[in-house]
């Protein structure tokens, strides 16, 4: 059989699957995300039936859908917003960082590996995943939300504070020293600061280069601009999820509403590739003898996750329903972690870290979407509202006159 006929059947056998998959999901009241997670081990390295010929393309799929995800992020949201929330969360985004970053550092250290595979590590489990926790967000009906703009400030400062991690990180894993991380920092200090000035400044003039009276042109030209940008961010050492969510930022008007609109589907169709993909690229035979430490470092760190968005979101003064639903959307880790985690493979630093790395980004990934719907209901804030007003210390009635 020809190699193109064998793409197109595997390709449409993947997707009707994966259709079904969905809309058992949600009849359900289920994400569709693990779901897809356990089709991608189904059909990937080590599963029943591997698909071979559609690998490339749904690895193209895969980095597609993760741009799109964070591009219609951007377009729920003004530049004005941005910088404001930026602004507002800095202090949430350092408590992020230290409650997050160091018990990977600190795990790594127990299991006795270097300080290198110590850095990776906590890079994997200080970001949380923007493609899982947009889809969620958007499954949830959650975009419109008040806890949603803290959300999506941690992560845009996650995602900024990767434009500076992944440079030092390389540079560190490549053992290039000191002066040649530096220059990769500076390049990619400069990259993120053009991007924001253009998508501040000058999004309203781009927008109006853009007419929403033809659908085609429209569709074209917002999708264009979007994988080109987020193309040059990667090809700068940013990540092309930032790229991709600050073109949404830069688009406003008209131009927004209709490229959301026209997008939508897209969006769907890749980013179920995504998360398909994701599971292909994990050998389930590789995951058991670390599963058990991966499921402790997630426990913990999906803990502190949840801490990290209920005291952003307090801050913020967002009553109790909206800190607990801002802290259990930020648990799943994805994507990041998993190019983080494939940096230090290619360095070769520790063979345990990429088998412990899949299997606490799968736990994380298909435990998230399901802790994310725990705010939902009433039983659950009961319960959290019981517990605290528990832990309030009582004052004694002052003792009448006589």
């Amino acid at each position: 059989m020809h190699a193109s006929t064998v793409l197109l059947i595997e390709i449409g056998a993947l997707l009707f699957g994966l259709g079904m998959l969905g809309r058992a999901g949600r009849r359900f009241g289920l994400s569709p995300i693990p779901l897809y997670l356990l089709a991608g081990l189904f059909f990937g390295r080590g599963g029943l039936v591997p698909l071979s010929a559609s690998e490339d393309f749904i690895a193209i799929g895969a980095q597609i859908g993760v741009i799109l995800l964070l591009v219609m992020l951007g377009l729920e949201y003004s530049a004005d917003e941005l910088v404001g929330n930026l602004r507002s969360a800095a202090p949430a985004g350092v408590l992020d960082m230290l409650l997050n970053a160091l018990p990977g550092a600190l795990f790594a250290v127990l299991l006795g590996w270097d300080l290198k595979a110590a850095l990776v590590l906590a890079g994997i489990t200080w970001v949380s995943s923007s493609g899982v926790i947009a889809k969620v967000l958007g499954d949830l009906g959650r975009l419109g939300n008040r806890e949603t703009p803290v959300i999506l400030s941690v992560l845009v400062i996650e995602d900024l504070a990767m434009a500076f991690y992944l440079p030092i990180a390389t540079a560190v894993l490549a053992g290039v020293g000191l002066l040649g991380g530096l220059s990769t920092l500076a390049v990619a200090v400069v990259t993120v600061i053009a991007v924001l000035v253009v998508a501040i400044r000058y999004g309203g003039t781009i927008s109006r280069f853009m007419s929403v009276k033809d659908p085609e042109a429209l569709l074209l030209s917002v999708l264009g601009l979007t994988l080109f940008v987020a193309g040059v961010a990667a090809e700068l050492k940013v990540s092309e999820a930032v790229g991709a969510f600050l073109v949404g930022i830069a688009l406003s008007g008209p131009v927004a509403h209709h490229a959301t609109e026209m997008l939508s589907p897209l969006r769907d169709l890749f980013a179920a590739v995504f998360f398909v993909f994701f599971g292909l690229s994990t050998d389930p035979a590789d995951m058991p003898p670390v599963l058990l430490p991966a499921l402790g470092l997630a426990v913990l760190t999906m803990l502190t996750k949840v801490a990290t968005g209920y005291l952003a979101a307090r801050r913020a003064g967002i009553a109790l329903p909206g800190r607990l639903r801002a802290g259990l959307a930020l648990t799943p880790r994805g994507e990041f972690s998993v190019v983080i985690a494939g940096l230090a493979v290619a360095s070769g630093v520790e063979p345990k870290l990429a088998p412990l790395a899949t299997a606490y980004v799968l736990i994380t990934v298909v435990c998230g979407p399901m802790l994310a719907r725990l705010a939902d209901y009433a039983w659950f804030r009961n319960l959290i509202r019981r517990r605290m007003a528990a832990r309030r210390p009582t004052t004694k009635p002052l003792p009448s006159a006589e």
